[in-house]
């Protein structure tokens, strides 16, 4: 049976439907089982000659695609499938991103580094929160606030401040892309280790994973 136009553009338009409903779906679970504030962010455009544009309008974004929308309405967390549904439908398209410093801050490493240290963490029993990765190669370990600030006095308590290490913190006014929304238009963000209901609003003290994901970066990625 042949294709038409009209059977090719309905093909789409339910593509996309089924895109928003995971989205929409996805933003209820962040800020009604998981506690997290969400925020609709804008997203990457495909410009001639290779060029990423940012969906906000802004000539030469300095972040195309991996920002929040600056009239976009943030839901806090407990928000329903209701109003997750109601916000979107007011930025159409809007990527999915999760505040930093509030629930939880972020250590950002290399995915190598961070699959490793993940399985070694496991391995150990030691309470892990979610872990994502993005498109463009690294894992984001989700830590208790505050670790952000207190990161260069842990590393050197624990002798890595001279390391060479690929470890970035994430904290307070940073945001990150969750999954399943595209990240800066290199492809979608995905979870290494999803989040769970006990550890989802209490994730670990960065301490209890930094001895080993400092190890392991300064092994992998030096």
């Amino acid at each position: 049976m042949g294709f038409t136009i009209g059977g090719i553009r309905e093909i789409r338009s339910a593509s996309r439907r089924r895109v928003r409903s995971t989205e929409i779906t996805a933003v209820a679970e962040y800020t009604g089982l998981w506690g997290w504030d969400v925020a609709p962010g804008a997203r990457a455009v495909r410009a001639g000659g290779g060029r990423t544009d940012c969906s906000c309008g802004v000539a030469e974004c300095p972040s195309p695609g991996a920002h929040p929308l600056a009239l976009g309405e943030e839901l806090a967390a407990g928000a329903t499938l209701e109003k997750a549904a109601a916000a979107w439908a007011e930025t159409p398209g809007a990527a999915i991103l999760l505040p930093v410093g509030r629930s939880f801050d972020i250590l950002d490493v290399p995915e190598v580094a961070g699959r490793v240290t993940l399985a070694r963490l496991e391995r150990m029993g030691l309470p892990l929160g979610p872990v994502a990765a993005t498109p463009t190669g690294r894992a984001l370990f989700f830590v208790a606030p505050g670790a952000a600030a207190e990161l260069p006095d842990l590393l050197y308590r624990m002798g890595w401040d001279d390391a060479a290490l690929d470890l970035r913190p994430l904290g307070l006014g940073d945001h990150i892309t969750a999954p399943p929304s595209d990240h800066g238009g290199h492809g979608p963000m995905r979870w290494l280790r999803p989040p769970a209901l006990d550890t989802a609003d209490r994730p670990p003290q960065a301490r209890l994973l930094l001895g080993t994901l400092a190890y392991v970066c300064a092994r992998l990625c030096a």
